[in-house]
């Protein structure tokens, strides 16, 4: 699903980011102590060297707070102003009420409309794209959109091939209308293809596969995911939405200053920077030090590159990213 700008509607951009990870880093060294793996096989098969953990009293909605405050704090905005709180996430501190309710409560968000979006790593970027519409339209001013996961709760710790990939964090973004000097939001992107849901999921835990006494051990509310499948698929859908962004956009390769891919796995992002013909020293990568954390990672990603002096006024950025769903979307934006 594409969209374009029409002359009536409101420039939006983003005018602060925030992020948050926990304070405990499982590295590989820790992995080896309780499954068959070890730091060579996961760094050469992942790019992962580390992860975060959160704590046990420590929730998505807890770490979304803290990153959307940092991104409040650097948009000069308060709590009070925000209209809109969008919280991606598969891992809500509670079926209902929404995580982003709880999130609107933490930062004072009185008068904001507030909802969870489940799109697993496309999350964010789907919540860009929704708020960006509902913020062009005149809806809304300003709009809070977070990425936050605990995926750790979620990780089956005895199989290897799943339990290496993820970690827990937050990030966070605000949105708001742009003056006329400003940066924008140029295009976005989004897609699923709902034929792959047996790709990566987790089977257990709703209706229809309840979590009973009799297979409370069975590990079904854990991640499951066929890796060579997913691979295939999100380097094709991740390149094709790029592309259809930075089309829209009418940039050129040369003209992109940083790709902000989801941190999945490096030899993924390694193939999407070669089929969009970017160089590596403009793909930002911080996969290695918190592994995959789901609709949190492009948020994170972002913050990171932000924060550091990777990205300033005037450049433009692409963010792509892919998901269970299968989900996938990409974003343009003129900073």
């Amino acid at each position: 699903m594409s969209e374009s700008l029409s002359q009536s509607q409101y420039q939006v951009c983003i005018a602060g980011t925030g992020s948050y990870l926990p304070e405990r880093v499982m590295t590989n060294a820790d992995l080896e102590k309780i499954v068959d793996t070890n730091d060579e096989w996961i760094v050469s098969r992942t790019g992962i060297r580390e992860r975060r953990i959160a704590a046990p009293d420590e929730f998505s909605s807890h770490m979304a707070t803290k990153a959307g405050l940092k991104a409040l704090e650097q948009a000069g905005i308060s709590g009070e102003e925000i209209d809109l709180i969008i919280v991606a996430t598969i891992t809500p501190d509670t079926f209902t009420p929404a995580t982003a309710c709880y999130v609107q409560q933490q930062i004072g968000a009185v008068g904001a409309v507030a909802f969870d979006i489940s799109a697993a790593c496309s999350g964010y970027l789907y919540a860009m794209k929704i708020a960006k519409r509902m913020i062009a339209d005149g809806t809304f001013k300003n709009a809070l959109i977070i990425g936050s996961e605990k995926l750790s709760h979620f990780i089956n710790w005895q199989d290897r091939t799943t339990c290496i990939l993820f970690g827990d964090g937050a990030g966070a973004a605000v949105l708001r209308r742009a003056a006329p000097e400003e940066g924008s939001i140029l295009a976005t992107e989004m897609g699923s293809d709902g034929r792959l849901t047996h790709l990566l999921n987790v089977k257990g835990g709703g209706i229809a596969c309840p979590i009973t006494k009799e297979n409370a051990d069975d590990n079904l509310v854990t991640l499951a995911m066929l890796g060579k499948e997913v691979f295939k698929h999100a380097v094709t859908r991740m390149k094709e939405s790029a592309e259809k962004v930075i089309e829209r956009s009418g940039l050129k390769p040369e003209d992109i200053k940083l790709v902000v891919p989801h941190q999945a796995n490096l030899r993924i992002i390694d193939a999407i920077a070669d089929r969009l013909s970017v160089p590596n020293e403009r793909i930002f990568v911080n996969l290695e030090k918190y592994g995959n954390t789901s609709a949190a990672a492009v948020a994170i990603a972002l913050d990171e590159a932000h924060r550091t002096g990777r990205i300033e006024r005037g450049d433009h950025v692409v963010m792509v990213v892919f998901g269970a769903g299968l989900t996938w979307a990409a974003a343009a934006v003129r900073w």
